[in-house]
């Protein structure tokens, strides 16, 4: 749509009014000239034909309004055009050349632009080298500071001292994924990210309560202060949180150092927890119970040493001493098994390559003495999953056994892959009936003991800690013999739910120190700089046009942008199952056929988890009407009421570029010299959208739109904000 430009009908009006007035004012001054005769005769002449004049003058009037609109286009449209195109240029880093239109000299201009734009393109490359090498260092430390916070396996959250969160980890990521209520649709990226409230997570009091402690601590001058408190979520999740202080830099010396943040780092001790709490419930029914159970015993003892005891009274009593030593028995065989379930929970599993463990067991059975180990078939490309100090000493003591009872002077150990596990075989050659079937088998449930050291743990359970299996065998043509351990393999890294749009950068954006410098200060939204907000900028695929007649969503995505800055890899991507056909017509446009979105939530579960996401945000998106009635038409399915602000980069992009013919997204991303990933796909869209939004910004500030409220009042003066859905 291009609006009627006004210019037009002013000029055409005007020039009518002049023709009109001038020629009035020739007919009275020819008619002031006449006699009464002259008079009559010009009156009888032209009385009939009026008309006719009258008619000419509105052709003529028509034949000046095309002339006009041709003009406004060739000497003032296209001059407006490039200034809208050079303020482009001018106010963001779009590196392109503009196309001259019309006038000679409005071509010419658009020429000296041209080639002053490649004397600035040709400036910002060699400040840009410069300060490249200047920032060298601190890149370094950057990367630096990125791979730590990326391989710690601690769950690391840093926020500001309004609890915004300004820095985490993949760890953090992961464990904030097991926290939330809708795992399967959000993945936990509603709670955790760049500037969101760790408050949705942790009750306020209690972490304000040991920011408190901290800050007391750093007024005494404590060096490291830190304090630990423990809480419920609302999954029911048990965390162990610790925190420690963000200071600031002391400028001056003497300067007293200031809290500018804290840091948290979490453990899930759900597991610990009921584990610890199964132990202490056993050990409390082994003493309560074994109490009465050894009186019952000392009584039962105390009159078997009556000589006269008759036999029915004695076999009574021996039933007892049985059962009580029985029961004795099981209580202890149940606190061992709490007690090794205990352990089995503080073993790590980490990811080894499977030749490493080898050359670990060689050193390790070697040091025992009396040995020789020997490498053969060690698959090198193998990476296991395991507890490598166990699994070390189970093969140790296998070896060990070996040694001492089957009188063996060498084994080997072997590494293959398996049938989905990797196997480790432990194996040797018998020596003259020194080794039996009788005398191997049930190794694996006694208690492991090697280098003179004992433990409560048996092959069985580090078989089992791996989810694994562990038998011996023999092979009939060889002559070998071999213990075979089954083991995971490592699994592929865990990524991201979403992964088919922009993947350029080696680690996601999980960091923004600017956000330290978040104010305090409350201020209605409306007031609030937009280079101060956070935005969510999505988009929905539908199965058509008409949500209020029964069109649904099947997809939908948004990505945050925070401080300034587009966070690529926080995003909420989600197809949903719409209960209804897709419309084969509308499958080319947008991708998403009946088999894609078969089984997906369906829109009662993933608009909660989308609203969560969305929290204390700014809602952004191109035609905003439409989405936004998309989601109004299902407040009452969801209970969700979206009443966030909106912003519409189609009305924004109205209001910087007026004079622009078109205002669809791929007008404006090509504007903006912005590649479209996905066109049609909601992740694609939204992240086209967001980058367009983000080149508006500057746009309107030069343009003295600053705060929220004045976007907002200016987005509605324009043409398009006319479309109703």
């Amino acid at each position: 749509m291009r609006r009627f430009d006004k210019r037009v009908a002013l000029g055409v009006a005007l020039i009518g009014l002049i023709g009109l007035v001038w020629l009035g004012a020739t007919g009275g001054l020819i008619w002031s000239t006449l006699d009464d005769a002259g008079r009559a005769i010009l009156k009888n002449t032209l009385g009939e034909r009026i008309m006719l004049l009258l008619l000419m003058w509105a052709v003529s009037l028509i034949a000046v309004g095309s002339a006009l609109r041709f003009l406004v286009s060739y000497f003032m449209t296209a001059p407006a055009r490039l200034a809208e195109e050079a303020q482009v240029l001018l106010g963001t880093d779009v590196k392109r050349q503009l196309v001259p239109t019309g006038s000679i000299e409005n071509r010419r201009l658009a020429d000296l632009f041209n080639q002053l734009v490649q004397q600035r393109e040709a400036l910002r490359d060699e400040m840009d080298t410069r300060v490249q090498e200047a920032a060298r260092n601190t890149e370094q430390e950057k990367n630096r500071l990125a791979a730590l916070m990326s391989e710690l396996t601690k769950s690391v959250v840093v926020c500001n001292l309004d609890g915004r969160i300004l820095l985490y980890n993949n760890r953090a990521r992961m464990q904030f994924r097991a926290l939330s209520q809708a795992p399967g649709v959000a993945g936990g990226g509603e709670l955790i990210g760049l500037g969101r409230s760790v408050y949705g997570v942790f009750d306020r009091k209690l972490v304000m309560h040991a920011l408190e402690n901290i800050q007391h601590r750093l007024q005494r001058g404590a060096s490291a202060p830190s304090a630990q408190f423990i809480t419920t979520t609302q999954t029911g999740q048990l965390l162990r949180a610790q925190m420690a202080p963000v200071r600031s830099v002391q400028t001056t010396a003497g300067e007293p150092v200031q809290m500018t943040g804290f840091v948290l780092m979490l453990d899930n001790i759900t597991r610990e927890f009921e584990a610890q709490s199964r132990q202490d419930h056993i050990l409390h029914t082994l003493t309560e119970r074994s109490r009465a159970a050894l009186g019952n015993m000392q009584a039962a003892l105390d009159i078997l040493e009556y000589p006269d005891v008759e036999p029915d009274m004695r076999e009574r009593l021996l039933t007892v001493l049985r059962e009580e030593t029985e029961g004795l028995g099981t209580r202890l065989r149940e606190l061992k098994s709490s007690a090794l379930d205990s352990t089995v929970l503080r073993w790590p599993l980490e990811d080894m390559l499977g030749a490493d463990l080898v050359a670990a067991a060689i050193r390790r059975i070697e040091a025992l003495g009396g040995l020789a180990v020997v490498a053969t078939e060690v698959d090198d490309s193998l990476w296991l999953k395991v507890e490598s100090f166990s699994l070390l000493q189970a093969l140790s003591y296998l070896a060990e056994r070996l040694r001492q009872e089957c009188v063996i002077n060498t084994v080997q150990l072997r590494l293959s892959m398996g049938t989905g596990r990797a196997q480790l075989d432990l194996c040797w050659t018998p020596s003259a009936a020194k080794l039996t079937d009788k005398v191997v088998p049930g190794w694996e449930h006694d208690p492991m003991r090697s280098g003179g050291e004992d433990t409560s743990l048996t092959i069985q359970d580090v078989v089992e800690r791996h989810g694994g299996a562990f038998w011996f065998e023999r092979e009939a043509e060889t002559g070998t013999v071999f213990f075979r351990f089954l083991l995971p393999l490592a699994a592929p890294q865990e990524q991201l739910e979403t992964s088919s749009v922009v993947r350029n950068e080696s680690r996601p954006e999980y960091y923004d120190f600017d956000l330290f410098q978040a104010s305090a200060q409350s201020r209605s939204l409306e007031d609030s700089k937009l280079s101060e907000l956070s935005f969510t900028v999505f988009d929905t695929e539908t199965t058509g046009l008409d949500p209020a007649n029964g069109d649904e969503i099947i997809q939908i995505a948004a990505v945050r942008i925070v401080n300034g800055k587009l966070l690529r890899h926080e995003n909420f991507d989600q197809l949903v199952d719409p209960k209804r056909n897709i419309p084969a017509i509308t499958i080319p446009i947008h991708g998403i056929t009946p088999e894609m979105v078969r089984g997906q939530p369906t829109i009662d579960k993933v608009l909660p988890a989308f609203h969560q996401f969305a929290q204390d945000t700014v809602l952004v998106a191109h035609n905003a009407a439409f989405d936004m009635r998309c989601l109004q038409v299902k407040e009452k399915v969801t209970g969700m009421v979206f009443d966030h602000p909106v912003m519409d980069t189609l009305l924004l992009s109205a209001v910087v570029h007026p004079n622009q013919e078109s205002h669809r997204l791929e007008a404006i991303t090509e504007r903006f010299n912005i590649n479209i990933l996905g066109r049609h796909t909601a992740l694609g869209d939204a992240m086209a959208t967001a980058e367009v939004f983000m080149r508006l910004i500057p746009l309107l500030a030069e343009m003295g739109i600053h705060t929220l409220g004045q976007a907002r009042e200016a987005a509605q003066k324009t043409y398009y904000a006319r479309l109703k859905y």
